[in-house]
């Protein structure tokens, strides 16, 4: 027999058997259970871990193979005001678990205390004697797996990110089969590859993956958590997003072939906090390992809850730093993943006094051989606090500036009531100097919208939101959107109406395309996906289908037989990523000097009137300025000129004087259809009229 290793948590598959370890530094005693079904019943085999080597709790079982069902129960104390609540009447679920089998079931038995009902009301004081077993979802052994990873390592001044949702991309693709519609093995299909390729896109961000379950209030709504914003299982792929029983392999899979057609793949990972709850919540795993030091505590048994979710990852733990950092490990290197994107980095990152991003487990991450090399991305804020340009290299930052920025220079202009000027635009469009002046432009992730608000499509549709199906009222979701619903709220028959959202969309995804930084489009946004008016679209009806017409009604889901505008809609923003793919990937990797080059006469970047003329540092004061021209020196015989005009009225511009090119060749205008957009030739010192809600580009030749 092979000696217990405490080396490696988990579950370890050998030739013989398999050693199971887990951390349970203030437990008394743990305990691996292994469930096999016999004659149509389930019996559990208890075998107590008695090797313990300080926190770790370890044994070797021989005769274990690949898909045996497993759990702990651990003993310990009941102490419930000191923060103790451990419970071995509840089987629980390792941290580092790979694969989950079986479903959450919201009975009274899930819960450490003694609960009335599914819900977990009842005395938190008092310890529960029933079994859980039955009611939650069990580890599962699995084995090792070949981990030969072709890296594309694309720099982050080439990156274009699409943010999906694994079930919404796929499905309605008709060229897939239907039962692996809405799966990993339809992320890989090549249909889905060669959307994303003539797209233009680069890295495909997967909100989240791990193995998630829908909190018992929503639940009880009849509803359920479609964003999967709410972790059971850190390292375990969600099992019901597989066409196949073998999920890993399935992603796997998945994954390289997206690398074999050049396109990485990020995932949004949820590591500040768990489906766990507050202590009211169902005791699943961390709770009854050593729920006082997986959980921020302000004292005993009263949670530092920073997420809103009930509870917050204490992340200042030397065991939960090295937790997270094997999930991530494992997530790189066995399934292949590229990248991440933290969600609410800041409460991962909360010292004693408040957000300190050079803490715990961000330099841990920054300093590691492996992740340090993968993309990093963080979300930075929390319910409580907002750190946006603290990150330190190699993060990059979701920037929330840059998404409100646009919004109202397109959205809130002088005629509908708001204004800040084009100074802050100029920021936004340049890279936000102002926010990242130590890192360079790639720090920024770009957006205008992403999976948590308004779709592009709803953002000139919708001047509130509507989140009635999340039956909470309608309180949930942000109440400051800045959009504008062009007079009439939601879908209309209105021809113009119709067009002029058409083309505040196209000149959104210009903004966005053309801007420094690194832009990320949402799942559906190059479409008109909409979503019905909701911006917090987390949820969707426990009995609803997700591959039905009433899913996509609903907007969850990516629409693969676009209609006339939406097909000029995504032919524009293909043109668009095609464009700055030309000329601008080269000149956005850092800052723009704006200084005059003595040799040429001319600065690297300028910002003009609509007379032709430099901006002043009056111009840039003026709040009810709605347009402006961006001048970029893409190349040495190549510059690009994008105008801007957000005025309700159309508004005529003159090109620059010769010294800033020769010859200008418009390539695209979001008033015109793609499909049947002419290019017209202009001199310097000519005049082109925008109209209304309108952007143009103009290729500036030297000669």
């Amino acid at each position: 027999m092979k000696p217990a290793d405490p080396r490696y948590l988990g579950a370890t598959l050998t030739e013989g058997g398999a050693n199971f370890a887990i951390w349970a530094a203030a437990a008394d005693a743990v305990e691996v259970c292994l469930f096999n079904e016999i004659n149509g019943k389930v019996l559990e085999t208890k075998f107590a871990l008695s090797h313990r080597d300080g926190p770790i709790f370890h044994g070797y079982l021989a005769g274990v193979r690949a898909g045996q069902r497993y759990g702990f129960r651990v003993y310990g104390p009941w102490r419930p005001s000191e923060g103790w609540r451990f419970n071995a009447n509840k089987v629980l679920i390792d941290p580092y678990a790979h694969l989950l089998s079986g479903e959450l079931e919201y009975s009274p038995e899930i819960y450490g205390h003694t609960a009335t009902s599914g819900m977990g009301g009842g005395d938190l004081g008092v310890r529960d004697e029933r079994d859980n077993a039955g009611f939650v979802p069990l580890s599962v052994v699995t084995p090792h797996y070949s981990s030969h990873i072709q890296r594309l390592n694309t720099p982050w001044a080439k990156t274009i990110i699409y943010e999906a949702h694994v079930v919404g991309l796929t499905a309605f693709n008709s060229e897939i089969p239907e039962a692996e519609r809405g799966t990993y093995k339809g992320l890989g299909h090549p249909s889905t590859i060669a959307y994303l390729k003539n797209l233009g896109i680069t890295a495909l961000e997967l909100l989240p993956i791990h193995h998630f379950v829908t909190e018992p209030d929503i639940e009880k709504r009849g509803r359920k958590n479609h964003w999967g914003y709410n972790a059971l299982a850190f390292s375990a792929p969600h099992r019901a997003y597989a066409a196949t029983d073998d999920p890993i392999s399935e992603l796997k899979e998945a994954v390289a072939a997206l690398h074999h057609a050049g396109i990485e793949v990020l995932l949004d990972v949820v590591y500040n906090h768990t489906a766990e709850g507050g202590p009211g919540g169902p005791t699943l795993s961390f709770r009854g390992i050593d729920s006082k030091t997986f959980y921020r505590r302000i004292k005993g048994d009263i949670y530092d809850d920073v997420t809103g979710c009930g509870n917050t990852v204490d992340a200042r733990r030397p065991f939960v730093v090295r937790m997270i950092i094997d999930s991530l490990h494992w997530w790189s290197e066995t399934i292949g993943i590229d990248g991440f994107r933290f969600d609410l980095a800041s409460a991962l990152s909360r010292n004693e006094y408040g957000i300190d991003t050079t803490g715990p487990l961000f330099s841990a991450i920054a300093s590691d051989p492996i992740l340090r090399e993968r993309k990093l991305i963080a979300e930075p804020w929390d319910i409580a606090g907002y750190a946006l340009g603290d990150f330190p290299h190699p993060w990059r930052e979701w920037n929330d500036h840059y998404r409100d920025s646009l919004r109202q220079f397109w959205l809130a202009n002088p005629s509908r009531g708001f204004s800040e000027g084009v100074g802050d635009l100029a920021s936004r469009l340049s890279g936000s100097h102002d926010i990242f002046y130590f890192r360079g432009p790639t720090s920024s992730i770009n957006f205008i919208t992403a999976h948590d608000g308004f779709t592009l499509q709803d953002l000139v549709s919708y001047q509130i939101k509507h989140n009635e199906p999340n039956q909470e009222m309608n309180r949930d979701g942000t109440g400051s959107n800045r959009s504008w619903n062009l007079g009439v709220e939601g879908p209309t028959k209105d021809t113009e109406i119709s067009l002029l959202r058409t083309r505040l969309q196209k000149s959104l995804m210009a903004s966005l395309l053309l801007s420094s930084g690194v832009p990320m489009i949402t799942m559906g946004d190059e479409v008109g996906r909409s979503q019905n008016g909701s911006n917090n679209a987390y949820s969707m009806p426990t009995n609803g289908d997700v591959l039905s017409p009433a899913a996509f009604n609903g907007g969850w889901a990516l629409n693969w037989s676009p209609n006339e505008n939406q097909q000029d809609l995504l032919d524009a923003t293909r043109n668009l990523i095609s464009f700055r793919k030309n000329y601008l990937m080269d000149v956005v990797r850092e800052f723009f000097t704006g200084q005059m080059d003595l040799g040429t006469s001319r600065k690297d970047l300028a910002w003009f009137r609509r007379n032709g003329e430099e901006m002043t540092d009056e111009n840039w004061h003026q709040g009810d300025r709605s347009y402006l021209s961006m001048y970029v020196e893409a190349s040495t015989n190549h510059a690009l000129l994008i105008l801007l005009n957000a005025s309700i009225e159309e508004n005529t511009f003159t090109l620059p004087i010769e010294k800033w090119g020769a010859l200008y060749r418009s390539i695209f205008d979001s008033s015109k259809i793609v499909a049947t957009f002419e290019p017209k030739i202009a001199k310097p010192a000519d005049s082109t009229v925008l109209l209304p809600h309108s952007v143009q580009l103009w290729l500036v030749n030297r000669s």
